[in-house]
């Protein structure tokens, strides 16, 4: 340390925090440059950084050292680095004086074989995707309002308690049943399988499988095939939220639906009350409105259906009064038309009778002529020196026959 640095309190050599950080900063940055080997974990990278932050971790105790790469170099590299991957990792350890964070300042890395897990989660993820265990094709869609909902998690009560809040701030009646489970370790992965068995047999509509964060190493219960398994063939629907969001442990391909995280599971399984609650009531206002208008429309129909009838009742009305006049004005003159008709019959048959009448026919100079009361109508039916009685249209006389011809 500097002199200069140190503050001086009688016999007592004291630094500040900012002193002594610069100080060991100074030291650390005189040490050699060196070769650290591990298995990558918590590998961070994002655009708008200018480093790429990883983690360092020794399988063999699970000691860590946190490192870091500017950007530039590691894209220069190409190594498409993955979780689990054992790497060489080239550089010089440093401290960020400002909040006493030390690190590896990474130079270069270098990739030394897959990790083990690595290697072994990308066999298992090939075989059981040719198995079509993670197909979208046989996923199901979560119901639209769950009677009750299975969670399977920790007892550590962060994934739980995220859930839950999820689920009962979106709509507070859900019911929810919880099985608290191993969620870390090598039983771990048997102990979940259990689990879904148990909270299945609760008759749960859906179930949501949660874990917070974690390393690699913690997350690897989830990709286990037993699990993943039991997963994909669970009776009802699954969410995965295990993890964060860049986490994509081999559940997460076999469940239905994956979440980010558990608070994101539990916004995916249940509708919000309020916005159902508004949406009815947008529905039953235009129902309303629907209703009213159908009324109104039928109203005007009845009107106009009514002032129809009316108007077809007058109509008819009319039609039989005229009718009614027609037939009393028939039978008004019906008296006078048949007497005027037997009048021209008998004027008819008058005329007819004096046209045929004999004195008709004497008075246009013809005369009938008889013989002992009998109507002589040959010459046959007299003879000379008989006497005739002869009728004129006006008197008669007698005769006597001279001659016959």
């Amino acid at each position: 340390m500097s002199k200069a640095e140190a503050l001086q309190y009688g016999d007592r050599k004291v630094y500040t925090v900012a002193s002594f950080n610069r100080g060991v900063a100074d030291w650390i940055a005189r040490l050699p440059t060196i070769w650290i080997e591990g298995e990558v974990t918590e590998l961070r990278r994002h655009n708008a950084w200018a480093n790429v932050f990883l983690t360092l971790k020794d399988p063999a105790d699970g000691s860590c050292l946190p490192a870091s790469i500017p950007r530039g170099q590691f894209d220069a590299l190409r190594l498409d680095l993955l979780d689990g991957e054992r790497v060489h990792v080239y550089g010089r350890p440093e401290l960020f004086a400002a909040k006493g964070e030390f690190k590896l300042r990474a130079l270069t890395i270098e990739r030394f074989g897959e990790g083990d897990h690595l290697a072994a989660l990308e066999r298992l993820k090939k075989k059981l995707a040719a198995e079509g265990l993670f197909a979208e094709a046989r996923k199901r869609p979560l119901p639209f309002l769950p009677g009750k909902i299975g969670l399977v998690t920790g007892n550590d009560a962060a994934a739980k308690r995220d859930v839950i809040t999820a689920v009962t701030t979106r709509f507070p009646s859900a019911h929810v049943v919880v099985a608290e489970t191993l969620v870390q370790g090598p039983r771990a992965a048997l102990a979940m399988v259990a689990s879904l068995r148990e909270i299945c047999a609760e008759g749960v509509d859906v179930v949501v499988l949660a874990r917070g964060g974690g390393s690699f190493d913690d997350l690897l219960p989830f990709s286990d095939e037993r699990l993943v398994r039991a997963v994909a063939a669970c009776p009802v629907p699954v969410v995965s939220a295990v993890g964060h969001e860049q986490d994509t442990p081999l559940c997460d391909l076999a469940a239905d639906v994956r979440a980010s995280t558990p608070t994101a599971a539990g916004r995916l399984i249940v509708p919000d009350h309020a916005e159902l609650i508004a949406r009815l009531e947008a529905s039953r206002t235009s129902l309303q409105h629907s209703v009213r208008r159908t009324l109104e429309r039928q109203r005007e129909q009845t009107h106009g259906v009514g002032a129809r009838l009316r108007r077809a009742p007058g109509l008819a009305v009319e039609r039989e009064r005229r009718t009614t006049e027609a037939l009393h004005e028939r039978l008004r003159r019906a008296p006078l038309l048949l007497v005027e008709r037997k009048r021209a019959a008998l004027e008819n048959a008058t005329s007819r009778l004096r046209v045929l009448s004999p004195s008709s026919t004497l008075a246009r100079g013809y005369a009938i002529v008889r013989a002992e009361d009998a109507i002589v109508r040959s010459s046959a039916e007299v003879a000379p020196g008989r006497r005739v009685d002869v009728q004129l249209a006006e008197g008669g006389f007698d005769a006597r026959v001279e001659d016959v011809r």
